[in-house]
C-alpha cells in the first residue's frame, strides 16, 4: 500500500511541476502585460531554436493554456504511473524530438504551447499499449482512445482552414514522436504481471513437470 502511495505521487509530482510552470509563466504575462511569444519556436531561424525547449511552457491565451492543461495532466500522470522506469526518457523525447520536428518543418512563425506534448504522450500510449502483450496497458491504450480520438484531425492542417494560428504541425511532430519513442522503448518498461493461475498452467505445459521428476527419479 505504501509503496503504491508513493508510485502515485510520483505519477503527479514531476507533472503537475510542469503545468506549475506552465501556470506561473501566463501569470507573469498577465501581471506585467507582457508576451513571451518570441521564446517560442521558430522554425529555421536561430531567434527561434530555443523554442524547441521552451515552447510547450508558453501559450498565447488563458483558454489556450487551460485547453491544454487537463490533457497534460491525464496523459503525463498516466505515463508516469504506467511507465515509471522509462517515463522521463519517453517525456524527453517527446519534447525534444517534437520541438525538433518544428523547428525544421514549421511555417514561418512563432509556435507555442503544450499540444505537440499532449499529442505524443497520446501517441505513445495508445500505440505502446497496443504493441504489448499486457491487459492493463491495452485497456489504457482503449481509454486514450476514447477520450482523446479525435486528437487525430488535428494533425491535417485542412481541419483549420480559418484557423493559422494553430500549429498542426506541432501536434503532427507529437504524435509522430511518441509512435517513435513506443517503438523503440518497446522491449524496455512495465513487464506483464504473471497471476497464480497462469503460473499453473505453465507447470501443465511443462515437458518435465515436477511430478513427473519425482515419479522417475531415482533414490540413493
Amino acid at each position: 500500500m505504501k509503496k503504491e502511495k508513493q508510485k502515485l505521487i510520483y505519477a503527479l509530482a514531476i507533472p503537475f511541476g510542469l503545468l506549475f510552470i506552465m501556470w506561473v509563466i501566463k501569470l507573469i504575462e498577465y501581471s506585467f502585460d507582457i508576451s513571451f511569444g518570441t521564446l517560442g519556436n521558430y522554425p529555421l531561424n536561430i531567434k527561434g531554436i530555443q523554442g524547441i525547449i521552451l515552447m510547450p511552457f508558453i501559450h498565447g491565451s488563458w483558454e489556450h493554456l487551460m485547453a491544454n492543461s487537463v490533457s497534460f495532466i491525464v496523459l503525463s500522470s498516466a505515463l508516469f504511473y504506467f511507465y515509471d522506469n522509462i517515463s522521463v526518457r519517453v517525456l524527453i523525447g517527446i519534447w525534444i524530438l517534437s520541438g525538433i520536428w518544428v523547428w525544421f518543418g514549421g511555417r514561418p512563425s512563432w509556435h507555442i504551447g503544450a499540444s505537440g506534448i499532449v499529442y505524443g504522450l497520446a501517441s505513445f500510449l495508445f500505440v505502446s499499449g497496443i504493441i504489448r502483450k499486457d491487459k492493463r496497458l491495452a485497456a489504457l491504450a482503449l481509454i486514450v482512445t476514447f477520450l482523446y480520438g479525435s486528437l487525430i484531425w488535428g494533425v491535417f492542417p485542412d481541419f483549420f482552414p480559418k484557423e493559422k494560428h494553430i500549429s498542426w504541425e506541432g501536434h503532427l511532430g507529437g504524435a509522430v514522436a511518441g509512435l517513435i519513442l513506443a517503438i523503440y522503448y518497446r522491449n524496455s518498461g512495465p513487464k506483464q504481471k504473471q497471476f497464480s493461475w497462469e503460473l499453473e498452467e505453465d507447470d501443465d505445459n511443462d515437458k518435465n513437470p515436477y511430478w513427473d521428476i519425482e515419479k522417475n527419479s531415482s533414490h540413493t
